[in-house]
């Protein structure tokens, strides 16, 4: 069960190993001026492998219920997908899972690789548990660790730990498969949250130190994206480095470098997009600059 494409490599190398009876995925979206009809990248693998979907509006209807137990999955694993209702994942006969992208309990909830980055971890990682009631706290299978570079992205992080999930979910069949194995108990004292990343949350704040400020903007980046306002025009900043050039805090400047200000600092920005342009680097903007070189953030 699953929607993104960080669950398609893992659907692939189950089906390939063990073959999948069925798939579980959101249903089809209208998108654009053209309403044209789009789904998720988990059915679109699932259909070229040749696996049944399936999309419920309500993961609780009878009806859906009803296919899941028709199946007599042995093992249902979940991966970036809806929270799962108690009269789905009990029907598995041996278990259901989730693989979960931090090393629990730290970093529960919808975005966990964003909020790792943005609280500057320096190691983080994949875990395999098996599903209860409450999101993200049931009692854990295995654990993948991954390392977080000094300038590592979100999407980038994201990039990284899609094989390895695939990796994580095979053994951790394979460990159910064998009626071999103790899950262990997630400590909530040492829980963390990672809640879903809204817009309103995503515009930089020039209080910031300048180590939090690179965080923030590597967190999201390369979606929803971290941005600033100049001249009622919305940037969004998808790589920065620190600068040893210091400006004002909360001016920006525009010459042979692109420099913002922060609390104790500068931020040199090196990958950006402009209000209604494409990605580019900090070279092919400062040539297309039309604005003041000089002056404050809105």
């Amino acid at each position: 069960m699953g929607t993104p494409e960080f669950a398609v490599p893992t659907l692939e190398k189950i089906n390939e190993i063990y073959g999948v009876k069925a798939v579980v995925t959101v249903p089809d979206k209208e998108r654009g001026r053209g309403r044209k009809v789009s789904y998720s990248a988990v059915k679109e693998k699932a259909v070229e492998l040749g696996i049944d979907v399936l999309q419920p509006e309500k993961l609780k209807d009878e009806d859906f219920i009803e296919k899941i137990k028709s199946y007599n999955p042995d093992i249902i694993c979940v991966i970036a997908f809806r929270i799962l209702p108690e009269e789905v994942y009990s029907i598995a006969k041996i278990a259901s899972f989730n693989i979960h992208g931090s090393l629990l309990p730290k970093f529960r909830g919808a975005a966990p690789i964003n909020r790792a980055i943005m609280a500057g971890e320096k190691k983080t990682g994949l875990t395999s548990f098996i599903l209860k009631k409450i999101v993200d706290t049931g009692d854990i299978l295995l654990k993948s660790e991954v390392d977080v570079t000094d300038n590592m992205t979100a999407g980038e992080l994201h990039d990284l730990m899609m094989p390895l999930a695939a990796e994580l979910s095979v053994k951790t069949i394979d460990l159910l498969k064998s009626g071999n194995y103790s899950p262990l108990m997630q400590n909530d004292e040492e829980a963390s949250p990672a809640p879903k990343i809204f817009r309103e949350e995503c515009k930089l704040d020039i209080s910031k130190n300048v180590l939090d400020g690179k965080n923030f903007i590597h967190s999201l980046s390369p979606y929803p994206a971290a941005f600033i306002e100049i001249n009622d025009i919305e940037i969004k900043l998808l790589r920065v480095e620190i600068s040893e050039i210091k400006i004002e805090k909360g001016s920006y400047l525009i010459d042979k470098e692109f420099l913002i200000g922060l609390n104790d600092g500068s931020l040199k920005i090196l990958e950006l997009k402009p209000q209604g342009k494409s990605n580019m680097n900090y070279k092919d903007f400062l040539n297309g600059w039309r604005g003041d070189k000089t002056g404050y953030l809105k």
